[in-house]
């Protein structure tokens, strides 16, 4: 999104100017600025701290802060490893690792294809079923290492549209 288009711009006013009645607009905008594109990157922050009178420090301090929402744009298909305490201790270090292994890149980072986002989560709430991965929603439960090479193929296989 460096370098945003007119279009992009007036998107991102409109999506703004929704909110100009609230109080507290800020999460509002970012959630939408966030579904309509994916990341937030600090070209938008400035213009939503231009039109909020927020200052950039707060909306970055914001954007980073929350895990839902993102400075660089996401792949198609987004694991999240749950890292909470349930998960760790039953290997959910491992299955990240394995993840990481295959797909070349560290948690928080995308693949150079855009087809995986690798996020290391703290708990998501599913320590009945540690440990656990989700995939765009899609919980995958008592994750084994063992296993990830066949999750990442079904992904691959279906060529970007499961």
């Amino acid at each position: 999104m460096s370098h945003l288009s007119e279009a992009a711009v007036a998107k991102i006013n409109e999506i703004c100017d929704r909110y100009v009645e609230e109080k507290t607009p800020l999460m509002m905008i970012l959630s939408d600025i966030q579904k309509e594109y994916g990341y937030i990157p600090l070209e938008v922050q400035e213009i939503v701290s231009s039109r909020t009178g927020i200052s950039v420090a707060e909306i970055y301090g914001v954007v980073t802060f929350y895990s839902f929402f993102s400075l660089m744009p996401k792949g198609k298909y987004v694991i999240g490893c749950c890292l909470g305490t349930a998960c760790y201790v039953k290997g959910a270090q491992q299955v990240i690792d394995k993840f990481s292994e295959i797909l070349g890149i560290k948690p928080g980072e995308t693949t150079a294809d855009g087809l995986f986002t690798l996020d290391a989560l703290r708990c998501i709430g599913a320590c009945g079923i540690a440990p656990a991965v989700s995939i765009n929603g899609k919980v995958y439960p008592k994750m084994t290492v063992d296993s990830v090479p066949k999750v990442i193929a079904e992904y691959k296989a279906a060529g970007g549209e499961l």
